[in-house]
């Protein structure tokens, strides 16, 4: 398999796949930081070096990563919060994982006797896998900079750790969303609003005009935890929505109401919460039941700090770097826990 072609969109982060070496040997990468993890075997502390940076700088460094990273992660944190990851050990190792989906045997057989012949049933089993590709940001920090503000005291600024470490987790929480377009050796990485075999269906209004009541955006609810039941789906769910319906949740469900529209969905016993996510685009809604065989994020390692260096030390490079993508499900039915509507 060879490498494959990414084009990385300006100013967001990046995602590298590794591959397998030539004749599926080994992994293959190129540059001085992939083979420092080649050379370490894929080992993320041969990146995180005590000759550079003290040990105070590290924690403050570390210590923005995981701040701006939890500020910025809210759907991750649902799923990792519920349970719901695979974790995968060593993950730089590991280019894909692939597990088995079965086929369900037919109901039991009923009579009298007990030895009516049934008809015997076997249950099957098809291969499906996920790439693991690796999502980053570099920045740089010149040797002087550096020198200068432990020859005067100063901390360092976070400001470019805190910027990648924002765009790495918003390209995972994207992901959770909508996937990754690029194919990886015949699989792709699917999301909320992309996976197949989804429920879709159509809102009945627009949830932010002026002339959409609470009871109008109640039924749609109702609709879509319908469609998730005739799946076998019974919750419990979480409701996904932009933040321009999030505003329309605050007011009231009716005139003159001792309740907001979100007090009245939350009123419904399957639905355990209602999550407003910047990164979704207007007038699409997901109802999601947060259930291990509907979706779970396979997590190699959360946003990281690495760093190297080059031109004989006088210039650092950083990387927050992580390996954290979605998983969703389907049975051999199709069926999914999954609900899309759309204004």
């Amino acid at each position: 398999m060879h490498e494959p072609l990414i084009t990385p969109v300006p100013g967001s982060a990046g995602i590298d796949f590794l591959y397998p070496g030539a004749g599926g040997v080994g992994m293959g990468g190129s540059g001085s930081v992939a083979e420092t993890l080649l050379r370490s075997g894929m080992s993320i502390n041969s990146l995180r070096p005590n000759t550079v940076l003290r040990k105070d700088e590290w924690i403050m460094f570390d210590r923005t990563v995981i701040e701006t990273s939890r500020r910025r992660m809210n759907l991750t944190a649902d799923l990792l919060g519920r349970g719901l990851s695979f974790n995968v050990p060593n993950a730089l190792g590991v280019s894909r994982i692939e597990w088995q989906m079965s086929t369900h045997m037919e109901g039991a057989h009923v009579d009298m006797s007990g030895i009516t012949p049934g008809r015997e049933d076997r249950i099957e089993f098809s291969l499906i896998g996920l790439p693991l590709p690796i999502i980053h940001k570099e920045f740089r920090l010149n040797i002087r900079v550096l020198e200068m503000s432990r020859r005067m005291g100063t901390p360092l600024d976070t400001m470019e750790v805190a910027q990648a470490t924002r765009l790495v987790s918003e390209t995972i929480e994207g992901m959770i969303l909508t996937g990754w377009p690029v194919a990886y050796g015949g699989m792709s990485i699917y999301g909320l609003l992309n996976a197949p075999n989804r429920n879709t269906g159509t809102l009945t209004g627009q949830w932010s005009l002026i002339g959409t009541t609470g009871a109008t955006i109640v039924a749609d609810v109702m609709a879509m935890i319908a469609q998730a039941q005739a799946d076998f789906m019974y919750g419990p769910y979480q409701l996904y929505i932009p933040l321009a319906y999030d505003n329309k949740l605050n007011e009231d469900y009716k005139a003159e109401s001792d309740m907001t529209i979100r007090q009245r969905i939350l009123q419904i016993p399957s639905i355990a919460g209602i999550q407003p996510t910047e990164f979704m685009a207007n007038h699409n809604v997901i109802l999601v039941q947060l259930t291990s065989d509907v979706i779970d994020i396979v997590n190699g390692f959360g946003p990281t700090l690495l760093q190297w260096e080059s031109h004989g030390g006088m210039l650092f490079h950083f990387k927050v770097m992580a390996i954290m993508v979605p998983r969703v499900k389907w049975d051999a039915l199709l069926r999914s826990g999954i609900v899309h509507y759309t204004g």
